[in-house]
């Protein structure tokens, strides 16, 4: 696992927003695979592809073109850091499946600019180049980072459109998968809804869990524990040493 930005590919999902509501249609790693079948064949995933039908048929445009990116690029086997976000950016032309995460050539937002000033602050890490890779974080998910958004899909302009749909369920199922393989990992739960997940987790089985404020502007410097100066990704690097991976 390493924390840097040096993109080993470019959003490679076709087109910038989702075109179809049938998973089949969703790339997901093998290891990933019957979890996703299993939630998509139940009464919630059933629901949750019907409203998605419902919104595409309605001409919703929604983001991203594939809702699934994280558990593509990030074998369960492979996960060594699980960072949480809410939900995809609602801009068009910026989710590309990943949390926090935006496609090349995009503008930074702010809360990714916060994350890698800290990065470049604690590690020394430059700011990435731009347009290539800019904010895209591929190459983090290609080495054991899971960006995991809570809710997979968003609503052309329409923050948290998509939340309490169904999604909950499976990323919740996520996150259960990974804290209890037994490896111990790293979860970064910025903000209370991040934080909310603590639940999850259990906490004997060795895991590292860091908790602040999210990296919006809006709190990134404010009490109880602000995310400019936790020391989050120097903690995940000595964690990483300890455990040697």
């Amino acid at each position: 696992m390493n924390f840097t930005s040096q993109s080993m590919s470019a959003n490679t999902a076709a087109g910038t927003q989702l075109t179809s509501a049938d998973p089949r249609d969703w790339p997901v790693c093998a290891g990933w695979q019957s979890l996703a079948d299993a939630f998509f064949a139940g009464s919630t995933g059933q629901k949750l592809l019907q409203f998605l039908q419902q919104r595409l048929e309605a001409g919703a445009v929604i983001f991203p073109p594939a809702p699934l990116r994280a558990l593509e690029l990030t074998p369960p086997e492979e996960v060594r850091v699980v960072i949480l976000g809410q939900d995809p950016y609602h801009g068009r032309g910026q989710a590309e499946g990943l949390a926090f995460s935006v496609a090349p050539g995009v503008r930074l937002p702010p809360s990714l600019q916060n994350i890698f000033k800290e990065m470049q602050r604690e590690l020394g890490t430059p700011f990435p180049a731009f347009p290539h890779p800019g904010g895209s974080l591929v190459s983090w998910a290609q080495h054991g980072v899971l960006l995991l958004n809570t809710s997979l899909t968003v609503e052309e302009g329409q923050a948290a459109s998509h939340a309490k749909k169904g999604w909950e369920e499976l990323t919740d199922a996520v996150i259960r998968h990974v804290a209890e393989q037994g490896r111990p990992t790293v979860f970064m739960l910025w903000g209370s809804h991040a934080q909310s997940k603590r639940v999850l987790i259990p906490q004997d089985r060795g895991h590292l869990v860091l908790m602040s404020n999210h990296p919006s502007p809006l709190s990134a410097l404010r009490p109880p524990v602000p995310f400019i100066g936790n020391g989050h990704f120097g903690k995940a690097r000595a964690f990483r040493l300890q455990h040697g991976y």
